[in-house]
């Protein structure tokens, strides 16, 4: 496990000494590594003291670079991990990049793409657009004379967010064995979830599919528009797509000037977005309003897709019914909901769960949908599942943080916005979906593969079993946990109670030798039967005790 820390001693002391500084390290204190209490620092309580543990939080990773931005922006769609505090602490990190230098620039060009900037485009921009984590753009121009955005990997990023990969792996692992109150927070599958996304966010190719499909999807709607990919000019480092020109969504001010109606732009850019989910099952992550852009004609512009989710048929019916259940005040279908798509402790108190959630539907019930703040009942709604410690899939929990952003990104255009009656007509195109001879049709398809399989495999299986009791080879296997340690509790409790009666049989008939009328085998007998019953008393508390920490 320590091999990938030997490779990347230094970074990992860096680490150490960042997370020291901010006062995040006190559950490594506890482990028994030498070498890693040698790598801490104390935390400075006159600079930070009066932060809260949150803002510690945020400024660590912001500290740490890249790698620890990214999943701090990951654990903030995560409020029913970390909470909701945390999560809207996570929501403010912002990754400022200083820009690689133009040699840099146009050596990754010529590396990934075969030629220098001079042969692919007729004007390359030598400043760049913007610089984020995983690279900068630059504006540029085809020879055929379409303006462009060339999107540029950072050199040496791969590498680096691998090795900070690698050492997370460690300290996730050590925490899980370690630390009992870091295990709720399934730190392993967490950090594992996270290596997969950032990985495939690295790879540009992933976000050229994403602008195909996203374009695919809406090509019947003319409000919508993605950038054009150039597949020539794109490779794994190297993203070449049209510049779209328009008004920022953040520029509030530049779309009223422009005489833009603002509550008609967050519509369109709403229901593209609940298009996305309730008819494709495909959306754009980051609705973030430097995202969207008005372009001429009304028309949304969607920036930067490298965030999307992807919900399959049982998943978007499950979101389907979660979501209307809330608008229609359903607290036995939404609770329903809330135990099928979650990872439910066996503890769970159920019974709670539904009061908890009764009274939830009857705060929200109460009000008519046009004063429905639907972020604010799905941030309460996420508490509630964190406090009963039920963890979301991740593409859930990512969709319900979408859906808070979105709604509030459309109030930044309108503040009267209202996210949830958009939403309730698309009950009718959620029955629609459900009843359409096409996923009818799917269904009936997968049940014949199902039972196809089943009716080949059967007449196969049921022959090799009876030809194995023919032979007398067919066995039977039951295995019992724990099994064995519980029959040597039961003889040694058999064989300390025989003891102790033939030893009251010895005493009692005064059995030689004997000392002043005192049986030496009873009473050796006596003691030997309670040691073995306290030994037995021992070992079953010892195991009510590990199941009890379990």
């Amino acid at each position: 496990m320590f091999g990938n820390l030997d490779r990347n001693a230094k970074r990992f002391g860096e680490i150490l000494a960042i997370l020291g500084r901010y006062g995040l390290a006190g559950w490594l204190s506890g482990l028994n590594y030498d070498w890693i209490h040698g790598r801490l620092v104390s935390f400075d309580g006159e600079r930070l003291g009066r932060l809260t543990q949150e803002a510690r939080i945020r400024l660590a990773l912001t500290e740490l670079g890249t790698t620890f931005i990214k999943l701090g922006q990951m654990l903030s769609t995560r409020a029913d991990l970390v909470g909701p505090s945390l999560a809207a602490e996570l929501a403010l990190l912002r990754s400022h990049t200083p820009p690689d230098s133009l040699e840099k620039i146009k050596d990754s060009i010529k590396a990934e793409l075969g030629k220098g900037v001079d042969e692919l485009y007729a004007q390359f921009d030598d400043n760049p657009l913007a610089s984020a984590s995983i690279g900068q753009a630059h504006r540029a121009q085809l020879h055929s004379g379409e303006q462009v955005v060339v999107k540029v990997q950072h050199a040496g990023i791969e590498e680096k967010i691998l090795g900070d990969l690698d050492i997370m792996g460690v300290l996730g692992d050590l925490a899980q064995k370690h630390v009992s109150y870091v295990r709720a927070y399934q730190p392993v599958a967490t950090l594992r979830e996270f290596r997969r996304t950032l990985l495939n966010e690295l790879d540009f190719t992933a976000e050229r599919r994403n602008l195909d499909e996203f374009t695919a999807n809406f090509k019947k709607d003319r409000n919508v528009h993605f950038p054009k990919v150039f597949p020539e000019l794109c490779s794994r480092r190297v993203l070449t797509m049209e510049l779209l020109v328009g008004i920022s969504g953040e520029d509030v001010q530049g779309l009223r000037d422009a005489g833009v109606n603002l509550n008609e732009f967050a519509q369109r850019g709403a229901n593209m977005y609940l298009d996305m989910i309730f008819r494709d099952g495909f959306y754009h992550a980051d609705p973030h309003p430097g995202n969207l852009m008005m372009l001429p004609g009304g028309v949304v512009g969607v920036l930067d897709c490298g965030m999307v989710g992807r919900l399959d048929d049982i998943m978007r019916q499950e979101v389907e019914s979660l979501l209307l259940s809330i608008i229609n005040k359903d607290a036995i279908e939404l609770c329903d909901s809330v135990m099928r798509l979650g990872s439910v402790p066996p503890d769970l108190d159920r019974d709670a769960l539904r009061s908890e959630i009764s009274n939830f539907v009857s705060e929200y019930g109460s009000r008519s949908l046009s004063d429905f703040n639907l972020s604010a009942a799905l941030k309460q709604m996420t508490d509630i599942i964190r406090r009963y410690q039920i963890l979301l899939p991740s593409t859930l929990a990512m969709m319900l943080k979408m859906l808070v952003m979105l709604e509030g990104t459309s109030r930044q255009l309108n503040p009267n916005f209202n996210l949830a009656a958009l939403i309730e007509p698309y009950q009718v195109k959620v029955l629609r979906h459900r009843l359409s001879f096409a996923r009818l049709l799917r269904k009936l398809y997968r049940a014949y593969r199902d039972w196809d399989r089943l009716i080949e495999m059967l007449p196969r299986d049921l022959a090799e079993i009876l030809r194995r009791v023919r032979n007398g080879t067919f066995e039977m296997k039951h295995e019992h946990h724990k099994l064995e340690s519980t029959v040597n509790r039961l003889v040694l409790g058999i064989l300390s109670s025989a003891i102790f009666v033939g030893s009251s049989m010895l005493y009692s008939s005064g059995a030689p030798p004997a000392v002043g009328g005192v049986s030496l085998l009873g009473a050796s007998g006596y003691v030997l039967s309670l040691i073995m019953t306290w030994r037995v008393v021992r070992t079953i508390g010892k195991m009510d005790n590990q199941d009890k920490k379990k």
